[in-house]
């Protein structure tokens, strides 16, 4: 069965029953109660870790990885991970389905988020954004320097970055043209030759029985409904993260040519019937 993707065809309702909501109110209380034990924990050992360490983290990242494979537990979502992680020096990219790409990725792989410097501002969601890492950018050409400089030195610092392409969530069901502004940070000559980028694919499987885009987070929908219908659900289905071989960006003429390859191989990590790019 194939979809076409438009931002404004609605999901289908989601009706939430009794039962639903009981394991709203059991599975939102034990994900609030672990994700506010990993706060806690983090800005402990960030006072330690930081006079230590500085800019790098040993430590902190590893209860991130916990936390968002405690998430998937108490969603009862299978979380699976295929393919080797890049070691070398560079960034991740991906494509973007929902929010749960947050925890999806973070689950088996150290990697700080770039995001648009709006979510900074998100309450809640922005502090733990920044308590996690994540790089925050502006669409201000006046700041392009110094989002440049910032870049330069997380990723000679040896953290992976992770960004979204798309520039945008999807249903779950494409995997839109890659846009390629980001890119251009690596070509920096203080990056070309050291930098790696690694595809990855996030595949979202719905619980049976119900619609297959059923993790997308696309269009108007809003955040809290969207968590509601994940919380309610019987029974929850998977996410598969495909982790495809780095590329190194010298091998690359343009930041055109670089985000068009991996857009491809991204596209070819989905099941057939996804592959289309519209």
């Amino acid at each position: 069965m194939s979809f076409t993707w438009s931002p404004e065809e609605p999901a289908p309702p989601f009706k939430i029953t009794a039962g639903g909501w009981f394991r709203v109110l059991i599975r939102g209380l034990t994900l609030v109660a672990i994700l506010l034990t990993g706060v806690v924990a983090m800005m402990l050992l960030r006072l330690v870790e930081r006079p230590l360490h500085g800019m790098h983290r040993p430590w902190t990242p590893f209860i991130t990885q916990v936390v968002c494979r405690l998430a998937f537990f108490v969603l009862g979502m299978r979380h699976e991970a295929v393919g080797e992680r890049m070691t070398a020096r560079g960034a991740v990219v991906a494509n973007h389905s929902s929010w749960l790409d947050i925890f999806a990725l973070n689950a088996r792989k150290r990697v700080y988020f770039v995001s648009k410097a709006e979510v900074a501002g998100w309450p809640g969601i922005g502090f733990l954004a920044k308590i996690t890492g994540t790089v925050f950018i502006a669409r201000d050409p006046r700041e392009a320097k110094a989002q440049q400089e910032v870049f330069e030195e997380r990723l000679l610092a040896g953290h992976k970055l992770l960004f979204f392409p798309e520039g945008t969530s999807t249903d779950g069901f494409r995997v839109l043209p890659f846009k390629s502004t980001l890119f251009q940070a690596f070509f920096n000559e203080a990056l070309r030759h050291e930098m790696h980028i690694q595809p990855v694919t996030v595949i979202y499987t719905a619980p049976e029985g119900e619609d297959p885009r059923f993790y997308g987070w696309w269009g108007d929908m809003d955040f809290g409904s969207h968590a509601l219908k994940l919380l309610a659900a019987r029974r929850n289905g998977s996410v598969k993260v495909v982790y495809h071989v780095p590329v190194k960006v010298e091998d690359f003429a343009t930041r055109k040519a670089l985000a068009a390859h991996v857009e491809q191989v991204v596209r070819g990590g989905m099941p057939e019937a996804r592959r289309l790019s519209r």
